[in-house]
């Protein structure tokens, strides 16, 4: 979804103009003629959507002053542009004491306006972005902080708000890479354990021999290489969550105590005398079909069912296609903030690609998708042409090399005959393509026979790097080709140095 404004003037003119230069930035515009309009649509249900204001300081009625004042109270952290025809440095100080973040005479130049706009954007993101990751740390994130807007995801907000009101086990099911340890921590979030310990142990990256020791502890000296006491997991959550993520793949033995530990609320630590008392919140994770597990008889049935009290089913992320445009951005600003790069968006063309893929690895894959893409990206918007590995798999994306001209059909050119390669390029009688630089391309040897294909393949890859300056993403769009595949063929071709 695009980032919404609202501009709030009492100058049609002004506002006419305000709401045609941000359309062409790429925003949706909300326009209102005074103060109290504005507050109207802030107050209603698209208010909730506006990620910025441009107001206008000289209006009847409620002015920009009185406007700042009412705004800091409900919506504080809204990022403002104030605009004025005066530009004196009383008038600036008392507005940003007011609570505006930038300030611009009439009448502000585009470029100025929009650089503006993104520069507040992006912090306000980044700065719900260093709030949502305060709140997974201090085990304070809650369902509102999620990325959780699709229909598909209403019911699991529902379910974990009222799982979080009570200390009933929890079974989190989904296919890997959903989101299930989020919702483990929102439901801790909105419960009153919040800001207590959240302990995640990932049950099937614990070797065999040590799942004992690592769940349930152990004592100094109770067998080889205990050489001090271990707090097992159990014992640290103890007050707070304990999240056993893929639980399925826990061994049979130790099936045994965990449900003793459920049942008894204790643990029996390796060489220990007695049990210790643990107090805990249980939520448990799976990928896996557990009815089938249980046939199988590969997961204890008492256990499966003192685990499965109140499941709560993630959907995947083809089901929630409505959450992809704030995931991605959500990505973007994240992994741009962590690079250091000038990344802050896709390009619909890129959004409408990402949306139509089905995304096997749910949100994780996605996740590391933009990740690669802001590495190898080379302007400050994501396109199409950053998603090759996607491109491919997507009908009408596809950005791989196309079909190679033409040339004439026999295999050996006659001296002083010429030809064509498309309807532009002429070769010359000796059967070269040059783009007046002295950089060409022979198509055919001295002896009038066809070069190879990947000779003239890596002559045409240089003669774009020349013409284009270097440019990556230029040469990879004329030459028809994604980034990853060019860089993939300058390094098979030695084109690397040249670079």
């Amino acid at each position: 979804m695009t980032q919404r404004i609202l501009i709030i003037d009492d100058d049609p003119a002004q506002l006419r103009i305000l709401e045609a230069t941000t359309k062409r930035f790429g925003f949706t515009p909300f326009t209102a003629d005074g103060g109290e309009k504005g507050l109207e649509i802030l107050a209603s249900n698209t208010g909730a959507t506006i990620g910025l204001i441009i107001l206008d300081l000289v209006m009847p009625g409620m002015d920009g002053m009185e406007f700042l004042e009412k705004l800091s109270v409900h919506r504080a952290d809204m990022p403002v542009i104030v605009q004025t025809a005066q530009g004196s440095i009383e008038t600036v100080v008392k507005a940003m004491r007011a609570g505006a973040d930038d300030f611009v005479v009439k009448p502000v130049s585009p470029e100025r306006l929009r650089i503006s706009i993104q520069n507040l954007l992006k912090v306000n993101r980044l700065t719900e972005e260093v709030k949502r990751l305060n709140s997974k740390v201090a085990g304070r994130l809650t369902f509102d902080e999620l990325i959780a807007s699709s229909p598909a995801m209403a019911n699991v907000t529902k379910l974990g708000q009222r799982a979080a009101s009570s200390t009933i086990p929890v079974l989190i099911e989904g296919e890997s890479g959903v989101g299930k340890e989020m919702v483990a921590r929102a439901i801790q979030g909105e419960s009153d354990r919040v800001g207590k310990p959240f302990v995640t142990v990932n049950c099937g990256a614990i070797p065999v021999n040590l799942v004992e020791s690592t769940l349930f502890g152990h004592e100094k000296g109770s067998f080889t290489g205990a050489v001090a006491k271990h707090i097992g997991k159990f014992q640290e959550a103890s007050g707070g969550t304990l999240f056993l993520d893929e639980v399925a793949e826990l061994p049979l033995d130790m099936q045994v105590k965990l449900l003793r530990a459920l049942q008894e609320g204790e643990v029996d630590p390796v060489g220990a005398r007695k049990p210790v008392k643990v107090d805990f919140r249980l939520i448990s994770a799976t990928n896996r079909n557990m009815i089938e597990m249980v046939k199988a008889g590969e997961f204890r049935e008492d256990l499966y069912y003192r685990l499965n009290v109140f499941p709560v089913n993630v959907p995947p992320l083809r089901e929630r296609v409505g959450d992809i445009a704030a995931l991605c951005e959500h990505f973007v600003i994240r992994f741009a903030a962590e690079e250091g790069r000038r990344v802050h968006g896709l390009a619909p063309r890129a959004l409408e690609l990402l949306k139509a893929y089905t995304w096997p690895g749910n949100v994780r894959q996605l996740e590391n998708t933009i990740f690669r893409a802001i590495v190898l990206c080379e302007s400050d918007i994501l396109q199409v042409e950053d998603f090759p590995q996607i491109a491919a798999l997507v009908d009408g994306f596809d950005v791989t090399i196309p079909d190679a001209p033409t040339l004439a059909p026999e295999p050996v050119l006659p001296s002083g005959e010429a030809a064509m390669i498309g309807a532009d390029n002429p070769i010359s009688v000796a059967g070269t393509v040059s783009d007046g630089s002295g950089v060409g391309i022979s198509a055919v040897t001295e002896g009038g026979h066809i070069r190879r294909l990947e000779e003239i393949e890596k002559d045409m890859i240089r003669l774009a790097l020349h013409r284009y300056r270097g440019q990556m993403s230029q040469v990879a769009r004329k030459l028809g080709i994604g980034r990853s595949t060019l860089y993939r063929k300058m390094r098979s071709l030695g084109l690397e140095e040249q670079a």
